[in-house]
């Protein structure tokens, strides 16, 4: 179909691939959590666009050039990294501001802690400064497309409309599930606080991570 190769095998790959929790799912999520649906889908929004652009620059060949240049990919990684240790130290900051006023109105901490915050921008940073998933994408996809058919852009374009399908239901899922996890959150502060904290350090070891992936 369209130059696709074995769509059910593709449909039940990406399922798996995009249910993993990676540091994109978990901003939206905090996001959501925080702020509400509305602020959620706006991070949401910078997911998909970052993906939209990892996926055009895949089917260009960006992808291969990050392969065999070690010293671009080091410098793409190493940015990547900086940019989750920056918003992990953010959450950190924001969680023990938390925990120290803990007997102000939630509205008043939540207001402290979102002020400066752009949820569409930092989603779609987070995104784009993923070497891996710009390797992840060419990997994954040219295994589907039919090298024989006329049109490889528009196979391209039918394993991407895809994954954008299941990022949006999945991405939903969390957003409303993130909504439902503030109303506890304005109940118990302490709950709050240590949510933030974890998505703190869940985000250094995202860092980490990135920093010993290899192309």
């Amino acid at each position: 179909m369209l130059g696709v190769i074995d769509l059910p095998t593709y449909l039940a790959g990406l399922v798996l691939i995009v249910l993993l929790p990676g540091p994109n799912s978990l901003y939206v999520l905090s996001v959501a959590a925080r702020r509400g649906v509305r602020a959620g889908y706006t991070a949401a929004a910078g997911v998909w666009c970052g993906d939209a652009v990892l996926m055009t620059l895949s089917a260009a060949g960006v992808a291969s050039l990050l392969q065999a240049n070690a010293v671009l990919f080091g410098i793409v990684k190493y940015a990547g990294a900086g940019y989750l240790t920056w918003l992990a130290f953010g959450m950190l900051r924001a969680a023990w501001g938390m925990w120290r006023s803990r007997t102000a109105p939630a509205g008043e901490q939540a207001g402290e802690v979102v002020a400066d915050e752009r949820p569409y921008r930092r989603a779609l940073v987070i995104s784009l400064f993923n070497p891996k998933a710009i390797l992840f994408f060419v990997a994954f996809f040219v295994q589907f497309v039919d090298p024989g058919y006329a049109y490889p852009a528009l196979s391209f374009v039918v394993l991407g409309a895809f994954a954008q399908l299941a990022s949006f239901l999945y991405l939903t899922a969390l957003i409303f599930s993130g909504t439902r996890l503030a109303d506890a959150f304005r109940r118990r502060k302490r709950l709050s606080a240590g949510a933030t904290s974890a998505a703190g350090a869940l985000f250094l070891g995202f860092a980490v991570k990135l920093t010993m992936a290899s192309a």
